[in-house]
């Protein structure tokens, strides 16, 4: 007789994980908001006479006081006193954790950002010892030092503390000003887990850019040489759990070694021995990060479960045991959205995983079967929270992860062997990267070919309505499955309608506007807006930096033929997308007299089209589209135009436009900081004045706000990248904006805008 279903565990567990989040939010509210729940659980069991309920109020009161205790505990003590203060002292920190080095870029400096723990503290006169968690931020010329530490160094250097965000498991961002000081190089088992992560990289040397940098992020998520395209392409194809610590890698290399341990004897409590030896050394190699303990709890739930017969209600109090167990380790790991996917998938793989692959197996090879069933189990369990993280459902993952599944188990285990090899013998350890790097660069193959697919994903506003009505279609799909798996004169027909509309760009709906007079395109970080010049035309303001984001905004919008194109300046973030516009009807490019940097004057070079050179004062006539130049450098810019350096200056130089089409005015400014704009205040004045503001600079915080109110826009749009490292827009920008009486939308968010007069009134319509 099988085992009845009881999700009462998982239950208890949910509310465990709602009392540590609650504990560790540091809002009084939030901790108000959990007591009542207790109460009401508590008053609810003496009513009914429950003993569950009860349990149920014990584990929030319980974890609620243990997780608000600790939290208490690390928010006080004068250490933290002077982070209030932004005080500047001398510290000594033990580094901990990956770190991450990011390159300098135009005018964006070097940063280098790591996790450790505060040992002791010298400011105003005062010393102290202490053990709080940190965060340790660098950056400019400095951070190149910085990483190349290795964790457990312990170093010394001048910086100013400051309070992390609440919430955080890092009570204080400690921020070097100096290169570090080292008082003690990393201890002996630090030393060893610094050599084989080394000694893995080494191995990996030789290998291609893809495969070098995926063979130690298969085997020890250590992602620093995962530049951002790779990353972006395992994003959009639902493979990115493959290049982070996660509960699969750990259940390979367990698989792995109890076969190893039972070829040689190994039995009964010494075999345990050996797995738990395994799940304590995968620990140490990937750095005891929160995310590692949550991945080594949920690869032993699957261990666990698969060795009592994948029972489902079994395997789910394996689960709800180790969310527990995580929680109370780490409270903040209630906090992190990694720990939900990781704990939700679970869930779908013990659930559904067996039922599924047998209802597969009665029609195609087990293998096969079990391959696409435990892709298919885990998205349908995460997809909801995927869609609610990131706006869009992804069509092309589970043919992604079946493609790809067969390829992660030989490049985990022989990037492991690789790894142990290292520091033995280095020959060896090279020839098993090399053929984990086989595998490895299949798997990036598979990620951008998927990418790539026109329908590889399709938008969907992530409100709580929408992801509502999702999350019940998945409820749909998980009743109807089991029934449509089983008959492969469904199954067949449904696989194939999949494959081909991947090759179909995806409606967004409510997208395209049935009106529109200017569309801000979802063209990432950077700039690409167009006017609708009518007749299947349009002006083009920037391309953006990517050309399948510009092509793909094209597209959907009906625009054939581009008879201008302006370039404010010429940033790769506004003309790295002109490739998109291959086979479009281009007649010329407009931009300044300012033709740097080189590498954005030779793409505009290989549009291969009449090149005209702005004025200020000039008017262009395009279509139903008049075109203004306020603002036109007349020449080029010397390094310290804008006092901080070439790129700043070319930023200052960005032509200022306003467009008059379809009833609608708007500005654009490029990436025109504070120098910038004042002087176009100065020089352009009432012609400032319009209906729509594409807010400069993405939204940064170097803004003038004299030259912001000049604009009085009602509707001020903002193109910015989802996620990107300069921290656009700021918080300040959208206040000022938002305090002219703007309705302000952004791209990262809402997707592409689109702004039409309707009836005497500006419509604003997102693609989002």
């Amino acid at each position: 007789m099988s085992e009845p279903a009881d999700l009462r565990p998982l239950a208890l567990a949910g509310a465990g994980v709602g009392a540590m989040w609650a504990a560790t939010s540091a809002d009084p509210r939030v901790w108000a908001v959990a007591a009542a729940s207790a109460v009401g659980c508590a008053g609810w069991a003496w009513w009914r006479r429950s003993a569950f309920w009860l349990a149920v109020a014990v584990v929030i009161v319980g974890l609620g006081a243990g997780g608000a205790w600790r939290s208490g505990a690390l928010a006080t003590g004068p250490v933290v006193d002077l982070a209030a203060d932004r005080a500047a002292v001398v510290a000594q920190v033990r580094l901990a954790g990956s770190s991450r080095l990011r390159a300098a870029s135009g005018v964006r400096p070097a940063l280098w950002t790591g996790g450790g723990r505060l040992l002791a503290v010298e400011g105003r006169g005062s010393a102290w010892s202490t053990g709080v968690p940190v965060d340790v931020v660098v950056s400019g010329e400095d951070a190149a030092a910085w990483g190349a530490l290795a964790p457990g160094t312990v170093v010394e250097t001048r910086a100013r503390l400051e309070l992390a965000d609440p919430g955080e498991a890092a009570v204080v961002v400690v921020r070097a000003r100096e290169p570090p000081i080292v008082r003690a190089p990393p201890s002996g088992p630090d030393a060893a887990v610094a050599a084989v992560r080394a000694g893995l990289r080494a191995a990996s040397a030789p290998l291609g850019p893809d495969a070098r940098a995926l063979v130690p992020a298969l085997v020890f998520g250590d992602t620093s040489g995962v530049d951002d395209d790779l990353a972006e392409q395992f994003r959009r194809t639902g493979l990115t759990h493959l290049t982070a610590v996660s509960g699969a890698n750990l259940t390979l290399l367990l698989v792995f070694l109890r076969v190893v341990a039972v070829r040689i004897g190994v039995r009964g409590r010494w075999l345990t021995g050996v797995l738990l030896a395994g799940v304590a050394a995968f620990v140490a190699v990937c750095l005891g990060e929160p995310s590692v303990v949550r991945a080594a709890a949920m690869g032993v739930v699957g261990m666990a479960a698969l060795g009592r017969g994948s029972r489902p209600g079994r395997g789910v109090r394996y689960l709800a045991t180790a969310v527990l167990g995580v929680v109370l380790v780490d409270p903040w790991l209630s906090r992190s959205v990694g720990f939900w996917l990781s704990a939700v998938a679970t869930f779908g793989l013990l659930w559904w995983g067996r039922p599924w692959t047998d209802a597969l197996a009665r029609w195609l090879p087990r293998p096969v079967g079990e391959a696409v069933a435990v892709a298919l189990a885990a998205q349908v369990a995460t997809e909801p929270v995927v869609v609610w993280l990131s706006g869009r459902v992804s069509m092309v993952g589970v043919l992604a992860n079946v493609v790809a599944a067969p390829l992660v188990g030989p490049a985990t285990v022989l990037g492991v062997a690789a790894a142990v090899l290292s520091v033995v013998w280095l020959p060896a350890a090279v020839a098993c990267a090399w053929l984990a790097g086989w595998c490895a660069q299949a798997i990036a193959q598979v990620a951008r070919l998927g990418a790539a697919l026109p329908g590889a994903a399709v938008e969907w506003p992530a409100s709580p309505v929408t992801i509502a009505l999702f999350a019940a279609a998945c409820t749909v799909a998980v009743v109807l499955l089991p029934r449509v798996l089983v008959r492969p004169w469904l199954c067949v027909p449904l696989a194939v309608a999949l494959v081909v509309s991947l090759g179909v760009v995806p409606p967004r709906p409510g997208w395209p506007p049935g009106a529109w007079a200017v569309v801000v395109c979802d063209a990432g970080q950077g700039d690409a807006t167009l006017l609708n010049a009518g007749g299947g035309a349009a002006v083009l303001i920037d391309a953006g930096p990517e050309p399948a984001a510009l092509a793909q905004c094209l597209t959907r919008l009906g625009v054939h033929a581009v008879p201008l194109v302006v370039l404010t300046h010429l940033h790769a973030d506004h003309v790295g997308g002109l490739p998109g516009l291959a086979g479009l009807e281009v007649r010329s490019v407009l931009t300044s007299a300012v033709r740097t940097p080189a590498s954005g004057d030779a793409l505009v070079t290989g549009v291969g089209v009449p090149r005209a050179t702005a004025a200020s004062g000039q008017v262009w006539t395009v279509g139903d589209v008049r075109l203004a130049v306020l603002f036109a450098p007349a020449g080029p810019v010397g390094p310290d135009a804008a006092g901080e350096g070439e790129s700043s200056g070319e930023n200052d130089a960005s032509l200022l436009v306003r467009a008059d089409v379809a009833g609608v005015s708007v500005l654009l400014a490029g990436d025109a900081e504070e120098g910038g704009q004042a002087a176009r205040l100065r020089e352009a004045g009432a012609a400032l004045d319009v209906d729509v503001l594409l807010v400069p600079h993405h939204g940064s915080s170097r803004q003038s706000p004299e030259f912001l109110t000049a604009t009085t826009p009602q509707v001020a749009l903002v193109s910015v990248g989802a996620g990107n490292d300069y921290g656009h827009p700021t918080q300040k920008t959208l206040t000022t904006v938002a305090r002219l009486g703007a309705a302000v939308a952004r791209t990262d968010e809402q997707g592409s805008l689109a702004v039409a007069r309707v009836a005497g009134e500006l419509r604003l319509t997102t693609g989002g």
